[in-house]
Protein backbone atom coordinates (compact mmCIF):
# COMPACT_ATOMS: atom_id res chain seq x y z
CA UNK A 1 0.00 0.00 0.00
CA UNK A 2 1.11 3.43 -0.55
CA UNK A 3 0.21 6.16 1.81
CA UNK A 4 0.48 9.94 2.02
CA UNK A 5 1.17 11.56 5.32
CA UNK A 6 0.61 14.99 5.17
CA UNK A 7 1.95 17.06 8.08
CA UNK A 8 4.43 14.04 8.74
CA UNK A 9 7.13 15.51 10.20
CA UNK A 10 5.01 17.33 13.23
CA UNK A 11 4.63 15.45 16.34
CA UNK A 12 1.66 13.21 15.90
CA UNK A 13 2.25 13.08 11.99
CA UNK A 14 5.91 11.71 12.41
CA UNK A 15 4.91 8.88 15.07
CA UNK A 16 2.32 7.77 12.83
CA UNK A 17 4.68 7.67 9.85
CA UNK A 18 7.51 5.84 12.41
CA UNK A 19 5.10 3.23 13.59
CA UNK A 20 3.81 2.56 9.91
CA UNK A 21 7.26 2.03 9.17
CA UNK A 22 9.03 0.34 12.10
CA UNK A 23 6.47 -2.64 12.11
CA UNK A 24 4.20 -0.85 14.40
CA UNK A 25 0.60 -1.68 12.49
CA UNK A 26 0.66 -5.97 11.50
CA UNK A 27 -0.15 -6.13 7.65
CA UNK A 28 2.08 -2.90 6.65
CA UNK A 29 5.57 -4.60 5.99
CA UNK A 30 5.60 -3.47 2.86
CA UNK A 31 3.86 0.30 3.42
CA UNK A 32 5.32 2.55 1.26
CA UNK A 33 5.05 6.30 2.49
CA UNK A 34 5.15 9.67 1.53
CA UNK A 35 5.62 12.44 3.77
CA UNK A 36 4.32 15.96 2.62
CA UNK A 37 5.42 18.38 5.16
CA UNK A 38 5.33 22.46 4.49
CA UNK A 39 8.45 22.48 7.68
CA UNK A 40 7.16 25.43 9.26
CA UNK A 41 7.80 26.31 12.74
CA UNK A 42 6.01 23.11 14.13
CA UNK A 43 7.83 20.89 11.53
CA UNK A 44 11.15 18.93 12.20
CA UNK A 45 13.00 16.28 9.75
CA UNK A 46 14.80 15.22 13.34
CA UNK A 47 11.14 13.75 14.22
CA UNK A 48 11.58 11.33 10.93
CA UNK A 49 15.49 10.75 11.53
CA UNK A 50 14.79 7.04 13.13
CA UNK A 51 13.06 6.32 9.46
CA UNK A 52 14.69 8.94 7.20
CA UNK A 53 17.34 5.80 5.72
CA UNK A 54 14.20 3.37 5.14
CA UNK A 55 13.21 2.08 1.80
CA UNK A 56 9.82 2.75 2.04
CA UNK A 57 10.40 6.56 2.82
CA UNK A 58 10.14 9.88 0.97
CA UNK A 59 9.99 13.02 1.95
CA UNK A 60 8.60 16.12 -0.10
CA UNK A 61 8.48 19.57 1.13
CA UNK A 62 5.25 21.64 -0.03
CA UNK A 63 1.73 23.00 1.49
CA UNK A 64 -1.20 21.12 0.60
CA UNK A 65 -2.61 24.70 -0.38
CA UNK A 66 -0.44 24.13 -3.48
CA UNK A 67 -3.11 22.08 -6.14
CA UNK A 68 0.18 21.84 -8.56
CA UNK A 69 2.36 19.85 -5.85
CA UNK A 70 -1.24 17.73 -4.70
CA UNK A 71 -2.13 17.13 -8.39
CA UNK A 72 1.99 15.47 -8.55
CA UNK A 73 1.98 13.70 -5.25
CA UNK A 74 -1.72 12.40 -4.93
CA UNK A 75 -1.74 10.23 -7.62
CA UNK A 76 1.21 8.37 -6.26
CA UNK A 77 -0.36 6.97 -3.57
CA UNK A 78 -3.48 4.82 -2.43
CA UNK A 79 -4.52 6.41 1.04
CA UNK A 80 -4.14 9.97 2.23
CA UNK A 81 -4.02 10.60 5.76
CA UNK A 82 -4.08 14.28 6.95
CA UNK A 83 -2.40 15.63 9.86
CA UNK A 84 -1.46 19.19 7.99
CA UNK A 85 -2.91 21.60 10.42
CA UNK A 86 -2.71 24.43 12.25
CA UNK A 87 -2.92 23.51 15.74
CA UNK A 88 -2.39 26.45 18.69
CA UNK A 89 -5.57 28.09 19.93
CA UNK A 90 -3.29 31.28 21.66
CA UNK A 91 -1.61 31.13 17.87
CA UNK A 92 -5.33 31.36 16.66
CA UNK A 93 -6.97 34.09 18.57
CA UNK A 94 -4.10 36.56 17.67
CA UNK A 95 -3.47 35.60 13.71
CA UNK A 96 -6.53 33.69 12.51
CA UNK A 97 -5.62 34.05 8.74
CA UNK A 98 -2.86 30.83 8.68
CA UNK A 99 -5.73 28.50 10.16
CA UNK A 100 -8.28 29.41 8.00
CA UNK A 101 -5.46 29.05 4.53
CA UNK A 102 -4.28 25.91 5.72
CA UNK A 103 -6.99 23.70 7.90
CA UNK A 104 -9.42 25.26 5.77
CA UNK A 105 -8.10 25.71 2.11
CA UNK A 106 -5.58 23.03 2.76
CA UNK A 107 -8.33 20.65 3.38
CA UNK A 108 -10.02 21.52 0.27
CA UNK A 109 -7.55 21.35 -1.69
CA UNK A 110 -6.55 17.67 -0.68
CA UNK A 111 -9.53 16.69 -1.23
CA UNK A 112 -9.81 17.71 -4.48
CA UNK A 113 -6.86 16.09 -5.42
CA UNK A 114 -8.05 12.85 -4.08
CA UNK A 115 -11.25 13.46 -5.25
CA UNK A 116 -9.56 13.57 -9.51
CA UNK A 117 -6.73 11.41 -8.49
CA UNK A 118 -9.28 8.30 -7.74
CA UNK A 119 -7.92 8.38 -4.33
CA UNK A 120 -9.11 5.05 -2.08
CA UNK A 121 -9.42 6.57 1.15
CA UNK A 122 -9.10 9.89 3.00
CA UNK A 123 -8.55 9.68 6.55
CA UNK A 124 -8.95 13.60 7.98
CA UNK A 125 -7.29 14.09 11.49
CA UNK A 126 -9.53 16.68 13.80
CA UNK A 127 -10.23 17.84 17.08
CA UNK A 128 -12.48 17.15 19.81
CA UNK A 129 -12.88 21.48 19.81
CA UNK A 130 -15.56 21.46 17.28
CA UNK A 131 -17.79 20.19 19.73
CA UNK A 132 -17.23 23.41 22.04
CA UNK A 133 -17.37 22.79 25.83
CA UNK A 134 -19.40 20.44 27.83
CA UNK A 135 -20.57 20.66 30.89
CA UNK A 136 -21.14 17.28 31.83
CA UNK A 137 -21.57 14.10 30.19
CA UNK A 138 -19.12 13.55 26.96
CA UNK A 139 -19.81 14.11 23.08
CA UNK A 140 -20.98 11.37 20.62
CA UNK A 141 -20.16 11.67 17.09
CA UNK A 142 -23.41 12.99 16.40
CA UNK A 143 -23.20 16.26 18.67
CA UNK A 144 -22.99 19.55 16.50
CA UNK A 145 -20.49 21.66 15.87
CA UNK A 146 -20.36 24.58 18.03
CA UNK A 147 -16.67 25.78 18.37
CA UNK A 148 -15.33 28.63 20.29
CA UNK A 149 -11.75 29.66 18.90
CA UNK A 150 -10.88 30.64 15.12
CA UNK A 151 -8.79 27.59 15.66
CA UNK A 152 -11.69 24.99 16.50
CA UNK A 153 -13.63 26.93 13.71
CA UNK A 154 -11.38 26.14 11.13
CA UNK A 155 -11.38 22.68 11.84
CA UNK A 156 -15.05 22.44 12.22
CA UNK A 157 -14.74 23.98 8.71
CA UNK A 158 -12.61 21.26 7.54
CA UNK A 159 -14.66 18.64 9.00
CA UNK A 160 -17.53 19.43 6.95
CA UNK A 161 -16.03 19.67 3.89
CA UNK A 162 -15.41 16.08 3.98
CA UNK A 163 -18.90 15.24 4.77
CA UNK A 164 -19.56 17.47 1.58
CA UNK A 165 -16.95 15.47 -0.50
CA UNK A 166 -18.59 12.11 0.80
CA UNK A 167 -22.14 13.07 0.56
CA UNK A 168 -21.62 14.97 -3.16
CA UNK A 169 -18.72 12.99 -4.61
CA UNK A 170 -18.80 9.43 -2.81
CA UNK A 171 -15.41 10.38 -1.67
CA UNK A 172 -14.22 8.03 1.01
CA UNK A 173 -13.52 10.17 3.75
CA UNK A 174 -13.27 9.09 7.36
CA UNK A 175 -12.87 11.69 10.23
CA UNK A 176 -11.01 11.58 13.32
CA UNK A 177 -11.66 13.81 16.48
CA UNK A 178 -8.92 13.24 19.11
CA UNK A 179 -8.60 14.82 22.83
CA UNK A 180 -5.61 16.53 23.96
CA UNK A 181 -2.32 14.88 22.54
CA UNK A 182 1.35 14.37 25.07
CA UNK A 183 4.00 12.23 24.52
CA UNK A 184 7.39 12.41 23.72
CA UNK A 185 8.80 15.25 21.48
CA UNK A 186 5.78 17.44 21.13
CA UNK A 187 6.51 20.89 20.26
CA UNK A 188 6.78 23.06 23.27
CA UNK A 189 3.98 25.87 22.62
CA UNK A 190 1.63 23.02 23.99
CA UNK A 191 0.94 22.79 27.95
CA UNK A 192 2.57 19.43 28.77
CA UNK A 193 5.92 20.43 26.77
CA UNK A 194 5.72 23.79 27.89
CA UNK A 195 5.65 23.56 31.54
CA UNK A 196 7.89 21.00 31.28
CA UNK A 197 10.77 22.72 29.62
CA UNK A 198 10.37 26.20 31.23
CA UNK A 199 10.50 24.27 34.44
CA UNK A 200 13.72 22.62 33.67
CA UNK A 201 15.28 25.96 32.69
CA UNK A 202 14.13 27.17 35.99
CA UNK A 203 11.21 29.15 34.78
CA UNK A 204 7.63 30.09 36.04
CA UNK A 205 4.78 28.81 34.35
CA UNK A 206 1.56 30.69 33.50
CA UNK A 207 -1.46 28.63 34.38
CA UNK A 208 -4.54 30.03 32.66
CA UNK A 209 -7.74 31.82 35.11
CA UNK A 210 -8.56 29.15 38.01
CA UNK A 211 -6.85 26.67 36.31
CA UNK A 212 -10.26 24.38 36.51
CA UNK A 213 -10.91 23.90 33.31
CA UNK A 214 -10.90 19.91 32.24
CA UNK A 215 -9.00 18.34 29.22
CA UNK A 216 -9.31 14.96 28.59
CA UNK A 217 -5.50 13.32 28.00
CA UNK A 218 -4.50 10.85 25.17
CA UNK A 219 -0.86 9.69 24.57
CA UNK A 220 0.14 9.84 20.75
CA UNK A 221 0.66 5.90 20.55
CA UNK A 222 -2.56 5.29 21.03
CA UNK A 223 -3.88 8.06 18.91
CA UNK A 224 -2.22 7.06 15.54
CA UNK A 225 -3.51 3.31 16.96
CA UNK A 226 -6.53 4.62 16.63
CA UNK A 227 -6.31 6.41 13.33
CA UNK A 228 -4.87 3.71 11.77
CA UNK A 229 -7.42 1.65 13.24
CA UNK A 230 -10.20 3.84 11.49
CA UNK A 231 -7.95 3.47 8.01
CA UNK A 232 -8.62 -0.66 8.42
CA UNK A 233 -11.94 -1.26 9.53
CA UNK A 234 -13.52 2.69 9.86
CA UNK A 235 -16.60 3.32 6.89
CA UNK A 236 -16.79 6.08 4.54
CA UNK A 237 -18.36 9.27 5.15
CA UNK A 238 -18.17 8.40 9.38
CA UNK A 239 -16.66 9.98 12.43
CA UNK A 240 -14.46 8.54 15.25
CA UNK A 241 -13.69 9.89 18.85
CA UNK A 242 -10.99 8.69 20.01
CA UNK A 243 -10.27 9.64 23.74
CA UNK A 244 -7.43 8.79 26.36
CA UNK A 245 -10.26 8.48 29.19
CA UNK A 246 -7.96 10.27 31.89
CA UNK A 247 -9.78 13.77 32.90
CA UNK A 248 -8.17 16.28 34.93
CA UNK A 249 -7.98 20.28 35.54
CA UNK A 250 -5.39 22.22 34.40
CA UNK A 251 -4.65 22.68 38.12
CA UNK A 252 -4.37 19.22 38.42
CA UNK A 253 -2.10 18.43 35.81
CA UNK A 254 -0.14 21.42 36.59
CA UNK A 255 0.46 19.80 40.01
CA UNK A 256 1.89 16.40 38.60
CA UNK A 257 4.27 18.01 36.39
CA UNK A 258 5.43 19.94 39.47
CA UNK A 259 5.37 16.64 41.41
CA UNK A 260 7.49 15.03 38.40
CA UNK A 261 10.52 17.86 38.32
CA UNK A 262 10.38 18.13 42.12
CA UNK A 263 9.64 21.70 42.37
CA UNK A 264 6.64 23.79 44.35
CA UNK A 265 3.81 25.92 43.61
CA UNK A 266 5.48 28.74 43.41
CA UNK A 267 7.36 28.07 39.93
CA UNK A 268 3.17 28.85 39.12
CA UNK A 269 2.47 32.39 37.80
CA UNK A 270 -1.17 32.50 37.65
CA UNK A 271 -2.33 34.35 34.37
CA UNK A 272 -5.65 36.08 32.97
CA UNK A 273 -7.86 33.06 31.53
CA UNK A 274 -7.51 32.79 27.68
CA UNK A 275 -10.30 34.09 25.21
CA UNK A 276 -13.21 32.30 24.72
CA UNK A 277 -11.16 29.66 26.63
CA UNK A 278 -13.27 26.33 27.22
CA UNK A 279 -14.52 24.98 30.20
CA UNK A 280 -14.26 21.23 29.42
CA UNK A 281 -13.36 18.83 26.99
CA UNK A 282 -15.02 14.86 26.83
CA UNK A 283 -14.94 12.09 24.43
CA UNK A 284 -17.64 9.06 24.24
CA UNK A 285 -15.20 6.77 22.40
CA UNK A 286 -18.35 4.06 22.12
CA UNK A 287 -18.28 3.92 18.59
CA UNK A 288 -14.39 3.16 17.93
CA UNK A 289 -14.42 0.70 20.26
CA UNK A 290 -17.02 -1.15 18.58
CA UNK A 291 -14.41 -1.47 16.17
CA UNK A 292 -11.43 -2.69 18.55
CA UNK A 293 -10.17 0.51 19.74
CA UNK A 294 -8.92 0.54 23.75
CA UNK A 295 -6.01 2.69 25.09
CA UNK A 296 -3.11 1.09 26.28
CA UNK A 297 -0.79 3.77 27.30
CA UNK A 298 -0.58 4.42 31.56
CA UNK A 299 -1.38 8.15 31.54
CA UNK A 300 1.14 8.65 35.09
CA UNK A 301 3.54 6.15 32.91
CA UNK A 302 3.10 8.08 29.89
CA UNK A 303 3.60 11.37 31.29
CA UNK A 304 6.78 10.20 33.06
CA UNK A 305 8.07 9.05 30.06
CA UNK A 306 7.91 12.73 28.10
CA UNK A 307 9.23 14.16 31.12
CA UNK A 308 12.33 12.26 30.71
CA UNK A 309 12.38 12.74 26.97
CA UNK A 310 12.65 16.59 27.35
CA UNK A 311 15.38 16.12 30.53
CA UNK A 312 17.32 13.64 28.00
CA UNK A 313 16.92 15.95 24.54
CA UNK A 314 17.64 19.61 25.44
CA UNK A 315 19.40 19.97 22.42
CA UNK A 316 15.89 19.41 20.60
CA UNK A 317 13.93 22.13 22.61
CA UNK A 318 16.16 25.06 23.73
CA UNK A 319 16.59 27.63 21.14
CA UNK A 320 18.18 26.72 18.07
CA UNK A 321 16.73 23.10 18.62
CA UNK A 322 13.67 21.32 17.55
CA UNK A 323 10.75 19.02 19.53
CA UNK A 324 8.50 19.51 16.91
Amino acid sequence: MRILVTGGAGFIGSHYVRSLLLGSYPGYEDVRVTVLDKLTYAGDLANLAAVAGHPGYTFVRGDITDPRLLSEVVPRCDVVVNFAAETHVDRSITGAGDFVTTNVLGTQRLLQAALEAGTRTVVQVSTDEVYGSIARGAWTEDEPLLPNSPYSASKAGADLLCRAYHRTHGLDVRVTRCSNNYGPGQYPEKLIPLFVTTLLDGGRVPLYGDGLNVREWLHVDDHCRGVQLVLDKGSPGEVYNIGGGVELTNRELTGRLLAALGVGWDRVEHVPDRLGHDQRYALDCGKIRRIGYEPLVDFDEGLAAAVRWYRDHRDRWRPGGGAR
